[in-house]
């Protein structure tokens, strides 16, 4: 088996905010589909080695070996690696922490091993983009994406259909408040099971929304409108959630948290994926840091981030062990 045992494969994926699903009816042959962005802070970072074992070791390292094992499986591989988490996302909180693991996990020993890398290879390979596909875009390229949901009797990953760069004067502020975890794994399977379908004209306005005043707003770099146009597909398609979720928003610190967010001069608010993750949408720096300091007065527990958007996706370098 190609690949060198000498070799140091370190890989470091950022964040994603979830912006929001376009169909959960899937009436047109694909369901889900969605929008988000890439965030440098808070990060993972993990460290590989080929070995003829397997260990993880560092925070997360039990879904790492999970991880590890699906893909050495997968291949029929007999060899295995020693991997240190030396930086783990937030788990269950809305910002991909379990996707960017898995991914990273992949990328490494697909490095390590010398099998194919490409993005859409590695989420076949550890089961993952079973619904959103907006974790591995981001992993893969940063920015804003834009996938258009999985195909009737189809695995493979939502498509991308945009990538665009974040404008650096756009800066957000990430609140993950102390409290229940957001909905992962099978109650996750279970929520979208019991989840009723949402009138087809919402999806349609949603559908507008995003095509005529979010992306051009994107693209020509005009901050109120993409904002008040993200503000408004938050809370269209979080009522569609609201049965599993208890409201629009998860019921908590986290709603109110997006509500004053909005009174404080963010352009735009919402939550991302099943939360407890929070966020606000500013314009500069020097906003971002006055929101960041409102917020971290009233959230109590938990974890506040500000900064820009990432504008690349996972950063992975091998070397030689010395």
């Amino acid at each position: 088996m190609p690949g060198s045992s000498s070799m140091v494969v370190t890989v470091q994926a950022p964040a994603r905010l979830h912006f929001g699903m376009l169909d959960l009816r899937g009436s047109l042959g694909r369901r889900f589909g969605g929008m988000g962005a890439a965030l440098p802070t808070p990060s993972l970072l993990l460290e590989a080695t080929r070995a003829d074992d397997l260990c993880a070791k560092g925070p997360e390292h039990d879904r790492v070996l999970d991880f590890a094992r699906r893909y050495l499986a997968f291949y029929g591989l007999s060899g295995g690696a020693h991997v240190r988490v030396h930086r783990a996302l937030p788990a269950h909180a809305g910002l991909g922490s379990g996707t960017q693991l898995s991914l990273a996990t992949a990328r490494a020993l697909a490095e390590l091993y010398d099998l194919p890398t490409d993005v859409t290879t590695l989420a076949r390979v550890v089961r993952r983009a079973q619904r959103s596909a907006i974790g591995t875009w981001t992993f893969a390229a940063g920015g804003f994406v834009l996938e258009g949901g999985r195909r009737d009797g189809s695995d493979a990953p939502a498509p991308l259909l945009a990538r665009f760069p974040i404008p650096a004067r756009w800066h957000c502020v990430v609140a993950v408040p102390r409290g229940a975890p957001g909905v992962s794994g099978e109650a996750e399977v279970d929520a979208f099971a019991r989840l009723p379908l949402p009138p087809e004209r919402e999806t349609e306005r949603v559908a507008h929304i995003v095509l005529m005043q979010l992306l051009p707003a994107l693209a020509e770099g005009d901050l109120f409108t993409f904002g008040a146009a993200l503000t408004e597909v938050q809370h269209v398609t979080g009522r569609w959630f609201a049965p599993a979720q208890g409201g629009a928003f998860a019921p908590g610190p986290g709603a109110e948290l997006i509500a004053r967010m909005a009174d404080w001069g963010a352009a735009g608010v919402g939550q991302s994926s099943w939360g407890p993750a929070v966020y606000g949408i500013v314009d500069g720096a020097p906003a971002a840091a006055t929101l960041a300091d409102r917020v971290r007065q009233v959230i109590g527990e938990g974890a506040v981030y500000a900064g820009g958007f990432a504008s690349e996706g996972a950063r992975v370098e091998v070397k030689s062990a010395e």
